[in-house]
């Protein structure tokens, strides 16, 4: 009797070891668990830990709740301006209702794969080259919200939206690259002669003080001198200006003895 009651209480252990086995499940941290009974939503969401389920009647589907990183493939299409362009982007989402991301679309992630190429190709029909370069910031947050209206129904939700990289054509690559050396080239310009404009002004102002002082000019000179000379020049040009001539022809210049003339001669009457 008692090797029976063994027997029924070994065989009673063993089953209800075999049927927590089958009915345990471990739902981690970053995932919620979604139970359909027989084919239909079961209570709530499990949260994270030891669940039971009842085997060969519940099923467990596990959805991840982190955010999700995923590249939208490069979309090729026309602006506003008529320029043939090819722009990548980078879409960030999670799931935030993990019934509705399971219940309500079939497969999420690819749903928002396609939102997210549609929207992307939109963007580009509704923008200009000079947006889709300069303005990205404007056109990631049109982005978002095209691809967060429809994504609400789906227990998704996006948080960013970043377009990567836009692909001209290498005629239209030229062009730019022309049209900011021209640019670059009048700025130049513009500056050059802003620069000889008041190179010219403070020019005029050393020779309103050069002319009031006539010895500012040979001072002006000798500094000339020396500064060719440092050069280590073994020719030296020198050029001497007219006025300075005419001054040391002046100081060089003496007052000039007149003749005296024969004292008149006597004459002797004989």
């Amino acid at each position: 009797m008692v090797e029976e009651l063994v027997g029924v209480a070994v065989a009673a252990g063993t089953a209800g070891l075999v049927y927590v086995s089958a009915a345990a499940r471990v739902v981690k941290q970053y995932e919620r668990g979604v139970v359909l009974r027989l084919g239909r939503l079961r209570g709530g969401v499990r949260p994270p830990g030891f669940t039971l389920i009842i085997p060969g009647v519940d099923r467990l589907r596990k959805v991840n709740m982190q955010i999700v990183t995923m590249p939208v493939p490069a979309q090729e299409g026309i602006t506003c301006d008529n320029v043939t362009v090819r722009v990548d982007a980078v879409v960030y989402f999670k799931v935030v209702d993990a019934a509705a991301a399971l219940i309500n679309v079939e497969d999420y992630r690819f749903a928002v794969s396609q939102m997210a190429q549609t929207s992307l190709r939109s963007i580009i029909g509704k923008s200009d080259l000079d947006d889709l370069l300069s303005n990205r910031e404007k056109l990631n947050q049109g982005l978002e919200l095209m691809i967060d209206s429809p994504a609400v129904g789906w227990g998704v939700q996006i948080d960013r939206v970043e377009i990567k990289d836009v692909s001209l054509p290498e005629s239209m690559k030229r062009s730019m690259a022309r049209q900011a050396e021209a640019d670059r080239e009048r700025r130049a310009r513009v500056i050059n002669a802003d620069a000889e404009l008041q190179a010219s002004k403070k020019l005029a102002q050393a020779a309103g003080v050069m002319s009031e002082q006539p010895a500012a000019l040979q001072l002006r000179l000798l500094q000339t001198v020396v500064a060719v000379a440092a050069e280590k020049n073994s020719t030296l040009v020198l050029p001497f200006p007219v006025e300075l001539l005419r001054f040391l022809e002046r100081a060089a210049q003496t007052p000039q003895e007149t003749p005296q003339q024969a004292p008149p001669r006597k004459t002797i009457e004989q």
